[in-house]
């Protein structure tokens, strides 16, 4: 039987790599030890000179399956990690064969849930992890997306704007549908209940929070969540004609939230007394295209929000409203942002992406001047932020030598 390989941007250096070598038995020097979290299947992570992927063994059918509805999530615009490849046609030393592979680039500065608590991460954190879930789940929906098997050990979670961002790992079980009903989005958000709540208790018998979490709470606020962001995205809403300005209101709202709305289905009655609105299409990256347009950055959605924040602080103190907002964020872009960017050591680049942490270092510069009653300045914030804060961070982007649980098999 051959070789094949499915590529999608075909990286020759994968033709290297022991495919006639069960993935259990893979080790140096293509094994990288960064976390994995649990999963059905063997995965292993691999480097391959400048990039790094999640290879996970599977049956041909289910590898292909997966592999097109990754890169359909990824043409949609929605969170998820990237689909390399699929190779399959492997046999082993004495020609017998071995399961299909799915290849997929690893997405930089993200882990699973449990990575996150091994990094410091407090019992008091997880209704953060149950937000950033809540998101990704609702923009699956409004996307069409049954996902079938909604937990935290499916998502990896990036830090932004000291919250949480999720994108989906598996979607072997997903599939678009042309008209999601609400059936299936309840049968999505009672599996998500089913499955966090397991995972939350298997944290505690674990050990690897630092005291007992009230699971039903957390079950209960997860539904609680999920309801109102698809009520505020969805849901009609009616008044009379004399109170047009709540379409505007609406509008901001969800801005405010993150999305941008893209169709709105407006209706008024006979007499035109009264009118009802609907958002039909809403997206999330409201900030983060903001921000993309004026300073080229693309971060997190949240993050893009907090740099946002700090543009206008800096527009505000030096009286420059009246000037053009795109040249303006240049200025902020090469006098703050950049320059404290460039404060940062080599050693220290792989513990958190940049814009988290010029976020880390605005968070500092507010403790230390709650602290000494004084403003701070930002130069000398972001001075003892490198030096005694962000030193002292677990490495992210790639996790220390023996930094991996050999049990955990999932990207």
């Amino acid at each position: 039987m051959a070789l094949r390989i499915v590529a999608r941007r075909p990286d020759p250096a994968i033709l290297t790599l022991p495919w006639s070598t069960p993935l259990e038995e893979w080790g140096e020097p293509f094994v990288v030890p960064l976390p994995r979290g649990l999963s059905r299947h063997v995965v292993r992570i691999v480097r391959l000179g400048q990039r790094v992927y999640a290879v996970k063994e599977t049956v041909e059918e289910m590898a292909f399956r997966e592999y097109r509805t990754l890169r359909d999530l990824q043409r949609s615009g929605l969170p998820t990690v990237v689909a390399q490849g699929v190779v399959t046609g492997r046999v082993d030393a004495e020609g017998e064969p071995l399961p299909s592979a799915l290849l997929t680039e690893h997405l930089r500065f993200s882990l699973p849930y449990r990575s996150l608590f091994a990094h410091g991460l407090s019992a008091d954190n997880v209704p953060m992890l149950i937000d950033a879930l809540v998101v990704l789940l609702v923009r699956l929906h409004l996307a069409g997306f049954f996902w079938g098997d909604v937990s935290l050990s499916n998502v990896l979670f990036r830090r932004t704007a000291g919250s949480f961002s999720a994108y989906l790992v598996d979607a072997e079980t997903g599939e678009f549908r042309p008209d999601l009903s609400t059936p299936l989005r309840e049968y999505d958000l009672t599996l998500a209940t089913e499955n966090v709540f397991g995972e939350l208790l298997d944290l505690q018998a674990s050990e690897s929070i630092n005291y007992e979490l009230a699971a039903h709470d957390i079950v209960d606020l997860l539904v609680e969540r999920y309801q109102a962001l698809w009520g505020e995205l969805t849901g009609e809403e009616e008044f009379g004609a004399d109170e047009l300005w709540r379409i505007e209101q609406r509008i901001e709202r969800l801005n405010d939230l993150g999305f941008d709305v893209e169709e709105l289905d407006i209706v008024t009655d006979f007499d035109g007394d009264r009118i009802r609105i609907q958002p039909r299409v809403v997206e999330l990256g409201h900030h983060q295209r903001e921000l993309q347009a004026l300073t080229g950055l693309h971060v997190e959605d949240l993050q893009a929000r907090r740099l946002l924040n700090d543009l206008a602080s800096f527009t505000a103190h030096f009286d420059l409203g009246a000037e053009d907002r795109a040249m303006v964020a240049h200025r902020w872009l090469t006098e703050i942002y950049e320059p404290l960017q460039a404060m940062v050591p080599p050693q220290a680049r792989g513990k958190l992406d940049e814009a988290e942490i010029f976020h880390e270092i605005l968070q500092h510069r507010w403790f230390m001047a709650e602290q000494r009653g004084a403003d701070v300045d930002t130069v000398e914030a972001a001075e003892d932020y490198i030096a005694n804060v962000l030193a002292a961070k677990p490495d992210e982007a790639i996790a220390p030598p023996g930094g991996v649980d050999a049990g955990d098999d999932s990207p």
